[in-house]
């Protein structure tokens, strides 16, 4: 099989970043499948914990242009 050449019309042989990471995970599906998860919590709590805290003055929510009358 060519690249760029499949067998399924909606594939063009690039899986893109999931799947490089899905191939590179160690084990079975299920093995894959829990440490994934693991892997989305912990990026879930890191930007919860570190990276919207950071973030949140540099951001203008707090800018209003409606003046109070």
């Amino acid at each position: 099989m060519t690249y760029g050449v499949s067998l399924v019309p909606w594939c063009d042989g690039r899986d893109g970043m999931y799947g490089w990471i899905w191939r590179h995970l160690p084990g079975n599906a299920l093995f894959k499948g829990l440490i994934s998860i693991v892997l989305v919590l912990a990026t879930v709590y890191v930007l919860f914990q570190y990276v919207f805290p950071w973030a949140e003055p540099l951001l203008p929510f707090n800018d209003v242009t409606v003046d109070n009358q």
